[in-house]
């Protein structure tokens, strides 16, 4: 693959950016990252008001962020987001590839995330449209070799390490980030820490393009730690100086087999619950469908865009039809609000995805009527996609029971023929 010398001779200044610092993660309880950390904050309700763009070299940025650092906070709960050592802009790094005459084919993507719910069908889909696919993922005692056997190159990485981040980004034109923290980690060591990391890395090694996977309506909840630190990743991407996309997730449709599916089909009870919340939840198969689109597509450089399904449903729909199409009653334990609130149970309730489910304090949200979903028709018109491709809820339930039931029958019918030759 072909690399650029601009990205190498950035390499030393990437390793430069790390300092420690004393900080807090979201539960509150104090922590020192790592040398090699890259940057953080201290507090989540302190970083809506910190300078996100103190890592830009140039100075009309540098004044930018000066005036944005004018605010008072009380000494009890104020925080400055230590500035790390200046990194190229993204401008600059690309004239030098220019000049380096090796530029970086537009055709390389890094998946970051790649093994997750959403980072395998993005993988799959770049590969079907003939890109070039590198996904970064964690060394783990069994490979990831379904990537490797789709056509992919895998590189072993974790954005909690910093230093391990460089050498994936060399000869990379896009970087696409589906990654979000396992649930025995603090909620800060990927989702902020190691995110600052990445996009660090994409200034420095300078990255064409950056995709980031956020939440709907992160602005409108800073008490659930999750979205908070998606709004300020955003901020962050923002100011960054670097050609991002940033796309808005409501809910996937692959998170509710496990929570309800299966479990009505196998007359087990499902947790439901008297909130008002509605999700448009989309097929992740659309998601990396519409991702690879607006990659292709200019008027999506620099954009904020909400995916979402063609339809919000509230948990007894969801329920409801599940019963329908499995021909059967579910046992149903209905949760008020208030007791979620409480318990914080709703993180296995409602899975936009499986990965952050025991991570998304959802209860909070759920105290007003809220609707995750947004209007599409811009969207499609924007991206030139047809919004009849995208699946309903109702076709992708109906074809996950028409599966199961299925080998269900053809089980039933093997062991009846069996039991006859016996």
């Amino acid at each position: 693959m072909a690399t650029s010398m601009a990205q190498t001779s950035h390499l030393g200044r990437s390793s430069a950016l790390a300092q420690p610092c004393a900080c807090r993660d979201v539960e509150g309880t104090s922590r020192t990252p790592t040398a090699a950390s890259f940057g953080s904050f201290s507090g989540l309700r302190d970083v809506r008001d910190l300078p996100l763009s103190s890592s830009v070299t140039d100075s009309a940025s540098h004044r930018e962020a000066l005036k944005r650092s004018s605010f008072t906070m009380s000494s009890a709960t104020s925080c400055a987001r230590k500035p790390g050592v200046a990194v190229a802009s993204n401008s600059a790094a690309q004239a030098a590839a220019m000049a380096s005459g090796t530029p970086v084919r537009s055709t390389s993507i890094l998946v970051v995330g790649a093994t997750g719910t959403l980072g395998r069908q993005v993988v799959r889909r770049a590969l079907d449209e003939g890109y070039d696919v590198r996904c970064l993922v964690r060394p783990r005692p069994t490979p990831a070799d379904f990537l490797r056997d789709w056509g992919a190159t895998i590189v072993n990485g974790d954005l909690s390490k910093p230093e391990t981040l460089p050498a994936a980004l060399v000869g990379i034109h896009t970087v696409i980030d589906c990654a979000t923290g396992r649930p025995e980690e603090p909620i800060r060591t990927v989702d902020w820490d190691g995110k600052v990391a990445l996009i660090q890395c994409a200034q420095a090694m300078g990255i064409q393009r950056f995709v980031f996977f956020s939440i709907h309506n992160c602005e409108n909840h800073p008490e659930v730690p999750l979205m908070e630190i998606k709004r300020c990743t955003e901020k962050y991407i923002a100011d960054s100086g670097l050609n991002y996309t940033i796309i808005r997730l409501c809910g996937f449709m692959q998170g509710l087999i496990g929570q309800y599916a299966v479990p009505v089909l196998e007359d087990k009870s499902v947790w439901g619950t008297d909130a008002p919340t509605r999700i448009a939840y989309m097929d992740t198969q659309d998601v990396a469908r519409l991702t690879l689109t607006a990659l292709r597509n200019e008027k999506a450089e620099k954009k904020t865009m909400t995916l979402a399904g063609p339809r919000a449903w509230t948990t007894q729909e969801v329920i409801s039809l599940c019963e329908r199409l499995a021909g059967q009653d579910a046992k149903v334990t209905t949760v008020p609000v208030g007791v979620l609130k409480t318990t914080r149970l709703l993180t296995r309730l409602f899975q936009w995805t499986t990965d952050v489910a025991d991570r998304l304090a959802f209860s909070e949200v759920l105290t007003s009527d809220t609707v995750f979903s947004a209007p599409m028709t811009e969207t499609y018109a924007m991206l030139g996609a047809d919004p009849k491709e995208t699946t309903t809820l109702e076709l992708y339930l109906q074809e996950y029971y028409a599966q199961i039931l299925k080998k269900l029958k053809d089980l039933k019918a093997s062991s009846k023929q069996g039991d006859y030759y016996l």
